[in-house]
């Protein structure tokens, strides 16, 4: 029987299938639902009538009262699996419903059911009013999401060769931004093929993927997927938000957690996923807090949690393609890539930056084909046991060599300078010295590559800076730290001042005094508009900091939004 992690029992499911099974699935006390009446309402259902169904939004957290509910995992392909039935003082949910998603499973009433339905607002009213019943509730959706991840259960079905680019990378976009998903091999599975040779008469046509109510994208673009299967919560574009935050990396995440836990109405958008690059890191280990380390996945996902419980909406992947500051309503309007607009009284850029592409012969082609420029579990499967080049010399390349090093047979880290002391931190430095199957290229330049006939990355071309000659080296997987550019091309022509590498300029920089007073640190050359993180320039591009500027900007935040609602005289 395969376990459900969106609701709880104590029936028929071992300790070893939840190794934190009381956190996972607590029952509630008689207490404990009188208090959360007021939260809810109550709701009836017959027998075999329907509380959610998977693939559509969730109506929010279901506390059984009297019956019974069965809980079944339904995917794409028309595969129906009994879970679990539900009893008397249990509560039926998981993250997502904190933001109104999709049902990741189906729930049927097996008899009369008496429920009280808390609809996601009131949940999250329920988390912050009731601080230690809050608690456990939190813990428990989430540990039953993660569940649902680890175990392979709900989501979209991908299909195609585990080896293939495209599969990494729609594999690397559900897992970034914590989406259930599993993965068949149409050379294993017989499902798999007979969809493949259905839906994808071509190569390109991979992978396909399909999604809980039946629907088959062919390979489609990180937003179809996101769409398709109910990633994206309310996109409301006559709301008018208090603070829109672009960019989720930890300085987003931070401002969006600070200000709307103090009331403001939170917009957050990201192209791609929470976390920024930050959240690509396979260890920061000094971040304060953490002296074992952590991975940036958790420390971005607990936040992106965080920042759901206080009201933030979080809407990703939406592009933001540019800014209006003209304010002929009174409002800033962001432009979507769905070609509308979103209105803020306030904005905080926190775009961070793109990945920078060096000067390689044919790198585009192969992006995506055996070129990465971050190091996930996905891509350390698909190098297990072959050699691997690595290109960079600062923290995220040395977190992500030592990395590696545990899957791969060798590291080759190629540097362009003569040693790492300028740009990483010395335990690092110490690590990657005393980690046997890394290799320190000193000096050397990547300057070409070549494929297979499977239009994958098959060798490249490398040579010393010291020399002209050129060397070949049979790699199929090269990662690229070699840091990155300002992600601020949205802000072009709405009179924001960036610096010659493209930085945002904020403070004194920019403006000297605002009505006598001093402006913020954190202020751009426009009036409301605020920058925090690696995209502002002057900051210390490091994880704390990133997150103690987000932090800050929100008391600059009620100073501006205070004093833009004074009368004018």
């Amino acid at each position: 029987m395969s376990a459900d992690i969106t609701a709880g029992s104590t029936d028929g499911v071992s300790a070893y299938a939840f190794p934190r099974h009381e956190q996972t699935f607590p029952v509630l006390t008689p207490q404990e639902i009188g208090r959360m009446r007021r939260f809810g309402e109550p709701r009836s259902y017959r027998d075999g009538e329907a509380l959610f169904e998977t693939g559509k939004v969730g109506p929010g957290m279901f506390v059984v009262l009297s019956g019974h509910v069965a809980i079944t995992q339904r995917d794409g392909l028309g595969h129906v699996t009994p879970v679990i039935d539900q009893g008397p003082g249990q509560f039926l949910a998981e993250i997502g419903q904190l933001s109104g998603r999709f049902a990741l499973v189906d729930g049927y009433a097996e008899g009369d059911v008496e429920t009280l339905l808390i609809p996601p607002d009131q949940l999250r009213a329920l988390l912050v009013a009731e601080a230690e019943l809050g608690e456990r509730i939190m813990r428990a959706l989430i540990l039953r999401r993660v569940n649902l991840i680890q175990g392979g259960a709900g989501g979209p079905v991908l299909i195609g060769p585990l080896s293939l680019g495209e599969m990494a990378r729609l594999q690397n976009f559900l897992e970034r931004n914590g989406q259930p998903h599993h993965v068949l091999d149409p050379a294993t599975d017989r499902d798999a093929a007979d969809l493949v040779a259905r839906y994808a008469p071509s190569r390109a046509d991979l992978p396909l993927v399909v999604c809980p109510d039946g629907q088959v994208l062919r390979n489609p673009t990180e937003a179809a997927i996101a769409y398709a299967i109910g990633m994206i919560g309310d996109h409301d574009h006559e709301k008018l938000y208090d603070v829109a935050v672009v960019g989720s990396g930890p300085a987003g995440l931070a401002t969006a957690v600070y200000a709307a836990s103090e009331g403001l109405s939170v917009a957050v958008f990201d192209a791609r996923a929470f976390g920024g690059q930050a959240g690509a890191s396979a260890r920061i280990e000094n971040y304060l807090g953490f002296p074992t380390g952590i991975s940036g996945q958790a420390l971005a996902g607990r936040a992106f949690n965080q920042a759901q419980k206080f009201g933030a909406n979080m809407l990703i992947p939406v592009s933001i393609q540019s800014l209006d500051c003209s304010r002929a309503d009174g409002a800033f309007h962001l432009a979507t890539d769905c070609g509308k607009s979103m209105r803020a009284k306030s904005v905080v850029v926190a775009s961070g930056a793109r990945y920078r592409r060096p000067g390689i012969e044919h790198l585009e082609r192969f992006e995506g084909r055996g070129v990465w420029y971050w190091a996930s579990p996905i891509e350390a499967r698909l190098c297990s046991g072959q050699d691997v080049v690595l290109v960079g010399g600062g923290n995220s390349a040395g977190q992500a060599a030592v990395f590696l090093s545990g899957h791969a047979r060798k590291v080759y880290m190629i540097i362009r300078g003569g040693g790492l002391g300028a740009s990483m931190s010395r335990y690092l430095i110490e690590r990657i010295e005393a980690t046997g199957n890394i290799e320190l290229m000193f000096n050397t330049e990547v300057v070409g590559l070549e494929g297979n006939d499977d239009a994958a990355l098959a060798r490249l071309r490398w040579r010393s800076r010291l020399a002209p000659e050129e060397h070949t080296l049979d790699i199929s997987n090269l990662f690229l730290f070699v840091g990155a550019d300002p992600a601020t091309g949205w802000l072009d022509g709405c009179g924001v001042m960036v610096d010659r590498g493209g930085f945002v300029v904020t403070g004194a920089l920019c403006q000297q005094q605002k009505d006598g007073q001093p402006v913020s640190p954190l202020e751009t050359s426009v009036s409301g508009v605020f920058a925090v993180g690696d995209v502002r320039s002057g900051s210390v591009k490091r994880v704390g900091g990133a997150i103690g500027e987000g932090a800050q900007v929100v008391a600059a935040l009620h100073f501006y939004l205070a004093d833009a609602m004074k009368p004018s005289l």
